[in-house]
């Protein structure tokens, strides 16, 4: 289920993208899951056509998911290449942080500074 907080900050078309994105990594959206068009998602959220398109835009050229024309917009398998990719930086970032002796809560620091997010409280 998608929800879009109005009083949000972060605008419409990212909190979209950011719920599909973790629907489909925690794979609650399947491989091959056809995704309701932009046009019948927009009118189902209250959102504008150009936002939701602009969210399954941002969220095909990350991989996530694959449109194929008049067929629709489907979860791509590629999502799951690319979330290996991400484990395995993530094995290798690991031994780096050990390998050098920085903790864990400084490695977590570096990360979230890279991501470019506020360190956590």
């Amino acid at each position: 289920m998608i929800v879009i907080d109005a009083a949000s900050p972060t605008p419409p078309y990212e909190q979209l993208r950011a719920q599909l994105a973790r629907q489909i990594q925690d794979r609650s959206l399947a491989v091959g899951t056809r995704l309701p068009t932009i046009r019948r998602l927009s009118a189902d959220l209250g959102l504008a056509v150009n936002t939701v398109g602009r969210a399954y835009r941002e969220l095909e050229e990350a991989g996530l998911i694959e449109t194929r024309g008049r067929a629709g917009s489907f979860v791509s398998s590629a999502g799951e290449q690319t979330l290996e990719r991400a484990r395995a930086a993530a094995r290798d970032y690991a031994a780096v942080i050990a390998s050098v002796g920085i903790d864990t809560t400084e490695a977590i620091r570096i990360v979230e500074a890279a991501l470019g997010h506020a360190p956590s409280p």
